[in-house]
């Protein structure tokens, strides 16, 4: 019996390009696939949701343009080192087709992807390409994007396939919207590492300045720094908020079907997953983000009217707490919003992806 079909997938850094990649290991492993994950240490501490089956491989990297003088002189060599330990790997068991998700950890499996003239694609979640994917997308049989229009260099096949959502994600899918009223309403506030520390600032004394019926009604879960979480707490107490802060929330899908509103940073997947369960949201774009791509990102769904934004620079509590009543105190229009982000999803991402890895394997072996 012939052994399965085999996919690598090239990805690392952040949430942003693990949870788009472990949606594709979800689906490949549903169609029967075997696949492998090329990160670097790094990496690997992202890859906890990865289901067992896929296998992780760990390879040497860096980044080539951050970090101090030293780091970066070294850089190379740390690449060229994993680059040539995934040749090695790929020539003993030559994959089917490798997928690429961006960050540096992606850059030794796509080398030796390359290198070898495997099947191959890179999927960039952004509304920007980031520079490994932009180094790669002249070099790839497929340039999927998830983000909607996406600059791409002339010369690539660019496919619109949307970003790949988790299988938790999946099975929260267009949770019915409970309008907000006067009963509890559920607020999340989910930031990231670049958001929270933020958010702890500007949210409390945002809902300081609502309506204290409105305010007395919120449930509010919010992500928050550890060295951030007595004083925040201290503030919720005060104002008589039940609020459920934490480091880091396991069950965001869960707490997303919950939620009457999200504010958010811009991530990509961040907006997938909204979008995907469909509810209204609070954009603050990540103002330090490469090419101010999670601006882009937010672009299309601010446009469709699911979510609002605001640019960091332009954060104000008071603006914050206004757009906060505009949303909460109008249930037609939080329901409306509700509707327009869920036209946006794109729950169907990872299969189409998946289909992509399928049609260039298959290309691959009649070449």
């Amino acid at each position: 019996m012939a052994e399965a079909p085999l996919l690598v997938i090239a990805a690392g850094g952040t949430g942003g390009h693990m949870f788009p990649a472990q949606a594709l290991a979800e689906a490949m492993l549903g169609r029967g696939w075997r696949v492998r994950l090329a990160t670097d240490a790094r990496g690997a501490r992202y890859a906890m949701g990865f289901p067992e089956a896929v296998e992780r491989v760990v390879t040497a990297a860096a980044s080539l343009s951050q970090g101090g003088l030293a780091r970066r002189v070294t850089a190379p060599f740390s690449v060229a080192a994993g680059a040539a330990a995934s040749i090695a790997a790929m020539r003993r068991e030559r994959p089917d087709c490798v997928a690429g998700f961006g960050g540096y950890p992606a850059l030794p499996a796509m080398i030796a992807a390359t290198a070898l003239q495997i099947p191959r694609l890179i999927h960039e979640a952004n509304g920007v390409l980031g520079r490994v994917n932009r180094a790669f997308a002249r070099r790839v049989d497929v340039v999927a994007c998830g983000t909607w229009p996406t600059e791409v260099p002339e010369g690539a096949r660019v496919v619109h396939t949307g970003n790949p959502v988790r299988a938790a994600v999946l099975a929260e899918q267009g949770a019915t919207y409970v309008m907000p009223g006067d009963w509890p309403m559920g607020l999340l506030v989910i930031g990231g590492s670049q958001g929270a520390g933020l958010f702890a600032r500007v949210v409390p004394e945002a809902l300081r300045l609502l309506d204290p019926g409105l305010r007395a009604r919120l449930r509010l879960a919010q992500q928050v720094r550890p060295e951030d979480m007595a004083r925040t707490g201290d503030v919720y107490a005060d104002l008589g908020i039940e609020a459920d802060l934490r480091g880091f929330f396991e069950d965001v899908p869960q707490r997303l079907a919950e939620a009457t509103l999200v504010i958010s940073r811009a991530g990509a997947s961040s907006i997938a997953d909204v979008t995907v369960i469909g509810r209204p949201a609070i954009l603050i774009p990540y103002a330090a983000a490469t090419d101010d791509h999670q601006a882009a990102n937010a672009l299309g769904l601010v446009e469709a009217g699911g979510a609002f934004m605001i640019r960091e620079e332009d954060l104000t509590a008071e603006g914050l707490a206004g757009h906060i009543t505009a949303i909460l105190a109008d249930a037609e229009g939080a329901a409306a919003m509700a509707e327009a982000s869920l036209a946006q999803g794109r729950p169907d991402a990872a299969e189409h992806l998946a289909g992509l890895v399928v049609e260039l394997a298959q290309q691959g072996r009649n070449a």
